[in-house]
């Protein structure tokens, strides 16, 4: 049975939301996280993915390497059925109990446990620049994920992907990756889409601390 973190739709979408919202680290953390710790609790994952009044925070982190992003494909060993073979430029997951134990911000700890479980990453501090929240209430899954996405920069680190019976991939050409999403039959699932329609990774912005 697996737990994951979830805030009262309420809380944080007091007005609609598609696509990437861009934000600078202050204003994420005011508008979004602060209370996405204060009021978001632990529930059980199969309840919270039927009940879209509330969203799970996933910490969504873009690999940049100068123009180009990691892509994966997820493949069909992956736990999440409903996105087998789509490509992403996306790490993350969800917050589970075990990011509350390590002291710090819940997100900040969810972040870095999820990219160094799918990826081989140096173990210092990793360059991480907020970017914004990313939402998507047409599908299935994004009534009831909430993205909480930052970029790291990868340009001095190597970067190979650890959970290979799951993912295959690699970095590919920023501006190829954004024709492509704006395709109708893309392959990408839709979060990717929509930040890679966005604009929004060609920004390199401030670290977060």
């Amino acid at each position: 049975m697996e737990f994951v973190w979830v805030v009262p739709r309420a809380v944080l979408l007091r007005e609609p939301i598609h696509g990437l919202l861009p934000l600078d680290p202050a204003a994420l953390e005011e508008r979004y996280l602060a209370p996405a710790r204060e009021s978001g609790f632990f529930m059980e994952r199969r309840y919270a993915e039927d009940h879209p009044e509330f969203k799970q925070v996933i910490p969504y982190v873009a690999v940049c390497r100068d123009e180009q992003i990691l892509c994966l494909t997820r493949l069909k060993t992956q736990g999440e059925k409903r996105l087998h073979g789509l490509k992403s430029i996306g790490v993350g997951g969800h917050v589970n109990p075990c990011d509350a134990l390590e002291g710090g911000c819940l997100f900040q700890q969810a972040c870095s446990r999820e990219l160094h479980e799918e990826l081989v990453l140096p173990p210092a501090p990793l360059s991480l620049t907020p970017v914004g929240i990313l939402n998507d209430d047409r599908t299935e899954v994004g009534a009831v994920h909430l993205g909480a996405v930052y970029r790291l920069d990868a340009s001095s680190i190597e970067v190979s992907i650890r959970e290979t019976a799951a993912m295959s991939g690699g970095f590919q050409p920023l501006d190829q990756l954004e024709a492509r999403a704006s395709g109708p039959e893309n392959g990408f699932e839709t979060w990717s889409a929509l930040l890679l329609s966005s604009g929004a990774l060609r920004a390199a912005g401030t670290p977060a601390s």
